[in-house]
Formats: structure tokens, sequence, C-alpha cells
């Protein structure tokens, strides 16, 4: 008697166990995922037209421990093409050299084109003074706008002129300072 109380005790769980399972799943596919781009949400977005609804058998949730993500992800980098047995993966030597040559070129037209914009901006920076434009008269908030704008412009021209100083001296190019 008491074996058979505990097989119906058993048989009871399984059975609320399975009618939980179904009614989770149920629940679940309630739930509506859209996708806008790369978010996925659970919002109603139906009224965005750059949204559309996912099927939830489409989404996989991976958990990450907090020391596994990385600092930085980089874009990926399209790896090249394998070469046939008959070519070498070598490039010669006048061709290298060629290569180089161009590169510095660039680099340093880009360098003369950054500085030319640095010293533009400079000069409207007027060491922190620019000129009032008409419309800033009347605004003194357009003005200070503009004088941060101007103050972020020069900081990051200062910065591409840094890299692009970095980038001339490891090919052994000399820029002036």
């Amino acid at each position: 008697m008491r074996k058979l109380s505990s097989i119906r005790v058993t048989w009871s769980w399984c059975v609320l166990s399975c009618v939980g399972a179904a009614a989770h799943t149920v629940s679940l596919a309630q739930d509506r995922v859209y996708r806008c781009g790369d978010l996925y949400t659970s919002a109603d977005k139906s009224a965005d037209p750059g949204c559309h609804v996912v099927g939830m058998d489409r989404i996989t949730v991976v958990q990450v421990q907090p020391s596994e993500v990385p600092k930085a992800v980089s874009p990926a980098v399209p790896r090249a093409a394998p070469a046939s047995k008959g070519a070498t993966a070598r490039v010669s030597g006048r061709a290298q050299t060629e290569k180089d040559s161009e590169a510095r070129q660039i680099l340093q037209t880009e360098w003369r084109k950054t500085l030319q914009r640095l010293q533009d901006l400079q000069s409207e920076y007027n060491r922190g003074e620019p000129e009032r434009l008409g419309s800033e008269r009347s605004n003194p908030q357009k003005y200070l706008d503009r004088v941060a704008a101007l103050q972020s412009s020069i900081a990051r021209t200062e910065a591409d002129l840094t890299g692009l100083r970095r980038e001339l001296a490891r090919m052994g190019a000399v820029v002036q300072p």
C-alpha cells in the first residue's frame, strides 16, 4: 500500500512538472521579440518601420562571465584569399619599396591637410575669443556652443596630427613638430 501511494505522489509530481513547463513555454511564446538593427527588444516596436518580429527559435542567449568580456571589439578584418600553388606569398623588394613610397606620400599629404586645418581652426578660435557671428549677438549660448565645438575640433585635429606623426616616424619620414 505504501509503495502504491509513493508511485501516485511521484506520478502527480511528474504531471505537475510537465504542466508547469508547458505553461512556461506558452507564456514565452506570447512574448514578441523585435529586431531593430542590432538591437533586440521585447518592447512593442510594431509601429517602427526599421523593426521586425523575430521568431523565438532564432534567438540564442549566451551567458558570459564578466571576466570573459573583451575590452574592445575590433571589426572583422577580411582575410586574403589563399595563394595558389604557383604564386608566392612574398612581394618583391622593388614592389614593396614602391608601396612604401606611395603610403608615405599619402601620409605626408594627409599631414599637410591636417596641419592646414589646425591652423585654420586656431585662427578662427582666436585664443579663446572667436569673433561673434550675427546670430550669436542676441543668443550668447550659441556663441558658447560654437567656442566649445571649436575647442573639441582643435583637440581632435591635434590628436590626428599626433597619429600621423607616429605613422610617418614608423616609416622613417621626418616631419616638422
